[in-house]
C-alpha cells in the first residue's frame, strides 16, 4: 500500500480487518487469518469462557505482538450492556480499543442508532478508542465523529447475509463527509464486494462470515486480501468518468482507407 491506514494514531499496512466468529475449527481460523494478511482481529468478549482460566480461548491462538486485538461487544442489546462489556474487555485484554455493537433484535441484527450513540459518548469520555458499527446513516456517522469516535463502520448489508453492499449510495455520502476512517462492515460475501467498497473510497473493510464459512477459508482469506489491495489501488489510480455514450478507444483521424476508395 502506498499509504498506511491510521486509526487512533496507530498505523496499519493492511486495510482488511477480520473476525474470529463462525469458524469451523481453530486451525481454519488461524490459517485463514494468516492468509488474509490482516493486522486487526475482532474478538467477541462475551463469547469467551472467562470462568475457566485453564481452558484455551481464541486469545491463546494468536501472537498479539503481531496483531492488534479489537474486542467487540457482540451480543449486547443495550447501551448499558455494551458499556459493561467494554470495561470487561479492557480488563481482559489490556486494550482500550473497542468495536462497539448494540444490537437489540437477533432476528435482523441491525444496530440500534440511539443505543450506539449513547454508549459511544460515554466510552469515548472514558478513554476508549471506539469503532462503532452502524447502519449506513450519514447523519449518525457525522454525530459519532463529532463526539470523538476513531472510525465509523457502516454495514453493507445485514450481518452474515452474504448479500454484498446494498447501501453503496449512503456509504459514498459518509465517505465524502467523514474525517475519520470509514470501514465497511457486514454482509460482504466475495472479494469483489470488498473491492467495490475500496473503489468507492472506503478506508478499510471488515470481513468475518465470508471467510469463516467459505469451503476453503484460507484461500478465501487470501482472495479478500487481494480484493482489498486491488480496490484501493483502483481508487488511488482514479477511475474514468461515466458517460452516456460510447467513446472510441482509438482516434478516428488518419485511418487507412479501404482499397479502391481513393479518388
Amino acid at each position: 500500500m502506498s499509504d498506511p491506514l491510521i486509526i487512533g494514531g496507530k498505523e496499519f499496512n493492511s486495510r482488511l480487518m477480520v473476525g474470529t466468529g463462525r469458524h469451523r475449527s481453530m486451525e481454519e481460523m488461524v490459517s485463514s487469518i494468516e492468509a488474509s494478511g490482516a493486522e486487526i482481529i475482532t474478538v467477541a468478549i462475551r463469547r469467551l469462557d472467562l470462568d475457566n482460566p485453564n481452558e484455551k480461548s481464541i486469545l491463546d491462538h494468536f501472537d498479539w505482538d503481531k496483531y492488534t486485538i479489537l474486542p467487540n461487544t457482540a451480543g449486547c442489546k443495550t447501551a448499558e450492556e455494551a458499556i459493561f462489556t467494554a470495561h470487561l474487555a479492557r480488563e481482559v485484554t489490556g486494550s482500550n480499543w473497542l468495536k462497539l455493537e448494540v444490537i437489540p433484535n437477533p432476528a435482523h441484527l441491525l444496530p440500534d442508532p440511539i443505543g450506539t450513540y449513547e454508549a459511544a459518548k460515554q466510552l469515548v469520555g472514558e478513554g476508549f478508542v471506539v469503532l462503532p458499527y452502524i447502519h449506513a446513516d450519514p447523519v449518525l456517522a457525522e454525530k459519532l465523529e463529532e463526539i470523538g469516535c476513531a472510525t465509523v463502520m457502516p454495514l453493507g448489508s445485514p450481518i452474515g447475509s452474504g448479500q454484498g453492499i446494498l447501501t453503496i449510495d449512503e456509504i459514498r455520502i459518509i465517505i465524502a463527509n467523514a474525517k475519520v476512517p470509514v470501514v465497511v462492515d457486514a454482509g460482504l460475501a466475495v472479494p469483489s464486494d470488498a473491492s467495490a467498497a475500496m473503489e468507492a473510497g472506503a478506508d478499510a473493510v471488515l470481513v468475518n462470515s465470508a471467510i469463516a464459512q467459505a469451503q476453503d477459508p484460507a484461500l478465501m482469506g487470501e482472495a479478500f486480501k487481494l480484493g482489498v489491495q486491488a480496490g484501493r489501488m483502483a481508487y488511488e489510480a482514479g477511475r474514468i468518468d461515466r458517460k452516456a455514450v460510447a467513446t472510441a478507444s482509438s482516434p478516428a483521424e488518419g485511418l487507412a482507407a479501404p482499397a479502391g476508395s481513393r479518388s
